[in-house]
């Protein structure tokens, strides 16, 4: 897959739309059945495993909003940065930064995601993705 600037963005804004449904099974289809991730610390391979770390994500980040913007592509790549709002079981909000480096094979599924993420406590009046 080649990526052209509209779809890039239309992929980057999929990717967000999934990601707001909270729904393990929806999200992993658009990762190829081998795909490879490091998300922070954790390193996953294909789907089943895909599955099971975003069902314990959730189960951990209540109340969880994301949003991607589109940062830079080429070819069968793009580069995105990410915040999110989320917050524990306690209360405590938090705003997770981040950038995502996607691949993806011919089919348009992504064979590979590294992301890197920082979390900082925020107020819940401080919210902005609602």
């Amino acid at each position: 897959m080649i990526f052209t600037l509209e779809t890039a963005l239309k992929k980057v804004q999929a990717a967000e739309a999934a990601w707001n449904t909270k729904d393990p099974e929806r999200i992993a289809l658009a990762y190829s059945p081998d795909s490879q991730w490091r998300n922070r610390d954790t390193f996953l391979n294909g789907r089943e495993e895909i599955k099971a770390f975003l069902k314990g994500k959730w189960e951990r980040e209540l109340d969880y909003r994301l949003k991607k913007t589109l940062w830079a592509f080429r070819d069968n790549r793009i580069a995105v940065s990410f915040e999110y709002e989320w917050h524990n079981e306690e209360g405590q909000w938090f705003r997770s930064y981040g950038n995502e480096l996607w691949e993806f094979n011919d089919e348009g599924l992504m064979q590979t995601r590294l992301a890197s993420i920082n979390d900082a406590p925020i107020n819940k009046s401080e919210r902005r993705i609602l």
